[in-house]
């Protein structure tokens, strides 16, 4: 349905009949004509498989995402169609935890603007301004699954103290649990957005959840763009509300508010948090073991919970 890694691409041709349906002259005529053949489809997370995509493969049985993402795919939608939905858990977590404490480390230090300040020859007319220590600071982690329980056991060997909000309390963690992302955010020096995107996540950081943050405060999102009000954030960063923010998803992507690209309070990124060789590598092997076993014996490896048969 996309582009993927070579490698995986390659091994689906040697060990299946596929077709890579993006680089088609005709997709339409395509499917009109053989989209009653196909029984499986591998996209990456970005790109999913859109409603009329689904209804013009009556036959597909099994929806497989290059990512751990999903909201590309109506997954409620296939599995009443009886369609199987997976993707690839776990393999990018220590990448993205990884990446999110060094983003935290980043903006609250102001690694990124101290390097443009030396780059533009600042240093010699005047000393670099003080930023925030971050050894001891509170830290809220809002979502605390995978990804949330491995950012906060890395920001313990900062000597930091972890709070975090979800649906539910997560058992066996010794972390507090303020009841909303609101009072968690007035509870710390500094906010790590790990949350699931998708449907029923939109917005959650919001402009009160930003103000409860305050001015000596930072954000830190490597979720998804939808689950921070964008222009909310905007306005807190251009008004001082919030000190700074690290981000590496944005609503619109690739496309970033000027503001945001303005200001030298924010650290930029362009959703790499899972972007490594070794991460990539493994999400490949996963989506080719989960076609493998699909088309040996008609479930998924990884679904998505609740997509499964």
């Amino acid at each position: 349905m996309s582009p993927l890694l070579p490698g995986l691409e390659q091994a689906l041709v040697e060990r299946h009949h596929t077709v890579r349906l993006h680089e088609l002259p005709d997709p339409d005529r395509f499917l009109r004509d053989h989209g009653a053949d196909v029984v499986a489809a591998v996209a990456s997370a970005r790109f999913g498989v859109g409603n009329a995509l689904m209804d013009a493969l009556p036959r597909l049985g099994a929806i497989v995402h290059f990512g751990v993402g999903h909201e590309t795919t109506d997954v409620v939608r296939a599995r009443a169609r009886g369609i199987d939905v997976g993707n690839t858990p776990d393999v990018l977590t220590d990448c993205v935890a990884d990446l999110a404490v060094g983003a935290l480390i980043d903006v609250m230090r102001r690694m990124s603007a101290a390097d443009r300040y030396v780059r533009a020859g600042n240093w010699s007319a005047a000393p670099f301004p003080l930023a925030a220590r971050v050894s001891g600071k509170r830290v809220g982690v809002l979502g605390l699954g995978r990804i949330g329980r491995a950012v906060a056991r890395r920001l313990e060997g900062f000597d930091m103290e972890v709070a975090y909000c979800s649906r539910t309390p997560v058992p066996g963690v010794p972390y507090r649990r303020p009841p909303t992302a609101r009072a968690l955010a007035a509870a710390c020096d500094a906010l790590v957005v790990t949350v699931a995107g998708g449907t029923g996540t939109e917005g959650p950081v919001s402009a009160a959840v930003l103000d409860a943050l305050g001015p000596e405060g930072h954000l830190v999102n490597v979720a998804r763009g939808s689950v921070v009000d964008e222009s909310a954030l905007v306005a807190a960063v251009e008004t001082g509300r919030i000190a700074g923010a690290a981000l590496d998803v944005f609503a619109d992507e690739p496309n970033v508010p000027r503001a945001l690209l303005d200001s030298d309070r924010v650290v930029l990124l362009p959703h790499i948090a899972g972007v490594t060789r070794e991460t990539r590598e493994a999400m490949g092997d996963l989506v080719l073991r989960n076609v493998e076993r699909f088309m040996t014996e008609g479930v998924l490896l990884t679904p998505v919970p609740g997509s499964a048969h």
